[in-house]
């Protein structure tokens, strides 16, 4: 499940790097839910289908396949398109996927809880998926309608030329002032007003991704290194960690409240603080430290309270250990996938942030692969 849901988000994502300016916004966004809700509406369908476990199984690593691919195409053109508004609205949609982990985690309380049959809760698990898929198709078909993003939109669209225009000559401006020559000065002014009268040429410059990167790097290495540390353990390692109180209903609810409730709650928060915040700011170049550092929980995590393990052994046996670290690791996750995500942006000219957002989520899905493939090494030291 790990390599078919991180796989084709990562091949996807990078595909929609480059094809996201062939295919309209439009058909990306609406068209991949719409897949993903037919292959949800599929998945429920199932529960009721009586076949052969290999059967079974093979439809399921399929539907796997296809919604983590048009997921990564949905999350990058959305994540393109929030580069258009403020940077608010970055904040709110990465707090909201947040969110969702957090409904997650509470539907697997609910579940356990409940004491329903199988197929009850699977059908349950299913179905939410497609209402929530759907919800979310009318409000993006109702965005357009919206003034606020009227006003965002249209502005993107008939400006671009004459926006790309004028930063030019305004780097120019800055280039000149900063090199002390009052020539070069002069000929900047000069092309800015022409920009701002209208008299430049209205083609459109393409934009390069070379040159994208080159601003952005510290941001995309930052938000690699976060999803590397996170899925490195997360929930490989964090899962196997059992609770030292002999209690048999707490023990039963320890993995599901304090690895998986505990961490979405946190992660949440810390991605709601770019909210209110955004230190140490665009121009730092050490936020990849900052995120490395994270790499520290790697071993406090596989020092728990793990049974089953060949080589390491537990020094960690007190459930608050973990769940201190727990809050730690997951608050510092969503801070620091977060922060880049919104910082990414102001690095950037305004014509090419929607390449940045591409760009940007390609990043986040290659740090989600690479701590998957940590993920198997360090269960085998264990």
């Amino acid at each position: 499940m790990t390599l078919l849901a991180q796989l084709p988000l990562l091949l996807c994502t990078l595909l929609n790097s480059f094809i996201y300016q062939c295919i309209p916004e439009r058909v990306r966004i609406a068209g991949s839910m719409l897949v993903i809700l037919t292959l949800f509406i599929f998945t429920a369908a199932l529960v009721n289908v009586e076949m052969g476990a290999q059967t079974f199984f093979d439809l399921t690593m399929a539907t796997i396949w296809f919604i983590n691919a048009f997921c990564a195409i949905l999350q990058g053109s959305l994540f393109g398109l929030l580069t258009l508004f403020p940077q608010h609205y970055s904040s709110m949609f990465l707090s909201g996927q947040g969110m969702a982990g957090t409904f997650a985690a509470v539907a697997m309380l609910l579940s356990m809880s409940s004491g329903a049959h199988y197929r009850t809760t699977a059908l349950g698990y299913f179905i939410t998926p497609c209402v929530g898929t759907f919800i979310s198709i009318a409000c993006y078909l109702l965005l357009s309608r919206l003034d606020f993003a009227q006003y965002y939109l249209s502005k993107s669209n008939t400006n671009s030329s004459k926006n790309y225009e004028l930063e030019t000559k305004t780097e120019l401006l800055h280039q000149g002032e900063e090199n002390g020559d009052p020539v070069g000065q002069k000929k900047a002014v000069l092309l800015l007003n022409e920009a701002e009268t209208g008299d430049v040429g209205e083609d459109t410059k393409s934009v390069s991704i070379c040159t994208v990167l080159k601003k952005i790097w510290v941001m995309a290495l930052t938000i690699v290194l976060t999803f590397s540390a996170t899925l490195a353990v997360f929930p490989a390692i964090t899962a196997k960690v059992t609770s030292s109180v002999e209690s048999e209903g707490w023990r039963k609810f320890f993995t599901p409240v304090c690895c998986f409730l505990i961490f979405n709650i946190m992660d949440w928060i810390g991605r709601s603080i770019t909210s209110k915040t955004l230190w140490p700011g665009p121009d730092c170049k050490y936020l990849p430290l900052m995120a490395a550092a994270r790499f520290l929980f790697v071993p406090l995590f596989m020092l728990c309270n793990i049974d089953e393990r060949h080589y390491l052994t537990s020094f960690f046996y007190n459930d608050v250990w973990f769940i201190l670290f727990m809050i730690l690791f997951s608050v510092s996750n969503g801070y620091f996938v977060s922060l880049p995500m919104c910082l990414a942006p102001k690095k950037v000219l305004p014509h090419e942030r929607e390449t940045t957002g591409a760009l940007m989520t390609f990043f986040l899905a290659l740090g989600l692969s690479l701590g998957a493939a940590l993920s198997f090494g360090f269960k085998v030291l264990l």
